[in-house]
């Protein structure tokens, strides 16, 4: 279901009566495209709930836009988006009428390959592990994934589909992804505008060199993904640090750096952005989408960590929005199920998909079309949705536990804040701590250290209760030791 809080906006202090407000909100929402014909939209219960009004006021918002014919109210049932709206009849993506932002083609310069378009060992294991965000494996459906795997090995006609146009990924799952980001992130695309990739760091290496090249200029967070820097770094290119703080990427410094050169690209982790685990706020998400619409630079939006959040929705990406086709929206099904089942995504126009397509076949020949329609399976039949609702009220108590355990335990070493969402806390050592002393405990493995910021990311959602009690109590002995 989508964010409905995020997308309908009420201002109380309007003189425009309030179920009004919400029928203009969906109605600009049909218009843009985020919903779409024949989508189920909350019933009036549930929408008082998330919008925090009265039921009267939801019927009566619902009752507006069904005489005007927006909505279908069956009783009882359901309330859908009408499927009579001549306006929003569905269209091809690059015609030149769509409505989807990605329509057309990629208009800003970008690296064209002549290819064409074919259909650290460990000696010991410690007893902990303190990974950088990770899913918990042991709550993965993976029995699920792993059984209709097997039935498509089995039969003729899934052999056969396996095996066919596995570069740009298997039309099913390609298919699936279309319904299942559409209703989950609002995002308008077809199947022709995705690339089934190796994981995230697959899709940032594709978009760095098609977009990168010797002397262009990229714009990262501070302090931020280090191996995607390394990949940008690669192409040549200069890659131009900007301060992140709790309000998510510095655009005024951005909007600084736009004005005295030309930028070809930023990179931004919209939600727990890595490593701080900070989300890019409202305000910063508009001033981006509008420098890039002033300047001509392409949007890499990694939204790897789209699908865990406590305490509040998600923000839509950015890539929801009229963005005219500058963003290049990334995913991954890694924080979803299990970091070794490299299953990501891109998302962007069509001509920019061929070139990634064409780039990939040059390395990669092309996934494994059984897992590929096996996960298609898995998100038609729901099994995804409901795995997401279970891991994040267990990764929620996690959260607050391994917060409860650091104010016992580790409130005079370490500083910290609680993420709204994620997979890992942020921890940063006190003055006259090294978090280089961490990384000499036996019996535990911190895979991430930053040794500037001296801090290092705590990943919990992987580690049960005993588990996240041990690794606390390792660091409690060895800070203490100091």
């Amino acid at each position: 279901m989508l964010p409905f809080e995020r997308i309908i906006l009420i201002d109380k202090n309007s003189k425009t009566a309030v179920y009004k407000q919400i029928a203009v909100s969906i109605i600009n929402a049909i218009r843009n495209g985020t919903l779409r014909p024949g989508v189920h939209l909350p019933g009036s219960r549930e929408l008082a709930r998330t919008l925090n009004i009265h039921r009267k006021t939801a019927i009566a918002a619902y009752e507006e836009l069904n005489a005007q014919d927006w909505i279908t109210i069956v009783p009882r049932k359901h309330v859908s988006v009408s499927e009579r709206i001549p306006l929003l009849k569905p269209q091809k993506w690059n015609a030149a009428e769509s409505a989807s932002p990605f329509a057309g083609n990629f208009k800003l310069p970008f690296r064209k390959t002549v290819a064409q378009v074919k259909a650290q060992s460990e000696t010991s294991i410690p007893t902990l592990i303190i990974d950088d965000g990770y899913p918990d494996v042991r709550l993965s459906p993976i029995d699920e994934l792993l059984k209709t795997y097997r039935t498509f090995t089995s039969r003729k006609y899934a052999i056969k589909n396996a095996h066919t146009g596995t570069d740009q990924g298997t039309a099913m799952l390609r298919t699936e992804l279309v319904r299942y980001l559409s209703e989950t992130r609002g995002l308008n695309m077809g199947a022709e505008n995705i690339l089934i990739t190796h994981g995230a760091q697959m899709s940032i290496y594709l978009s760095a060199r098609l977009l990168l090249q010797t002397g262009s200029n990229i714009i990262v967070a501070k302090p931020g993904y280090p191996v995607a820097s390394k990949a940008f770094e690669e192409t040549g290119a200069n890659v131009i640090e900007v301060n992140i703080d709790e309000n998510g990427i510095d655009t005024t410094a951005i909007e600084t750096l736009c004005k005295k050169k030309k930028i070809t690209a930023v990179y931004v982790i919209p939600h727990h952005h890595y490593p701080t685990t900070v989300t890019l706020s409202v305000e910063r998400r508009m001033k981006l989408l509008e420098l890039s619409n002033k300047y001509g630079f392409a949007i890499i939006e990694d939204d790897y960590d789209y699908d865990y959040h406590y305490t509040s929705s998600p923000y839509l990406p950015l890539a929801s929005s009229n963005h005219k086709g500058n963003i290049l929206y990334i995913g991954s099904f890694s924080k979803v199920l299990d970091p070794g089942l490299r299953i990501g995504f891109m998302v962007a126009p069509a001509n920019f998909i061929e070139q990634c397509t064409a780039l990939r076949a040059l390395i990669d020949t092309g996934g494994d079309g059984y897992m590929q329609n096996a996960l298609a399976t898995l998100i038609r039949n729901g099994e995804i949705k409901r795995h997401l609702k279970k891991a994040k009220k267990i990764y929620h108590q996690r959260r607050d536990f391994l917060d409860s355990l650091l104010k016992a335990c580790l409130s005079k070493y370490i500083t910290w804040s609680m993420p709204s969402g994620g997979m890992a806390i942020w921890v940063k050592l006190q003055p006259g701590y090294s978090v280089a002393q961490l990384t000499k405990i036996p019996e535990l493995r911190i895979a991430r250290v930053y040794n500037k910021q001296n801090a290092f990311r705590f990943g919990f959602a992987s580690m049960d209760e005993k588990e996240l009690e041990a690794a606390v109590n390792l660091l409690k002995s060895t800070l203490k030791q100091r």
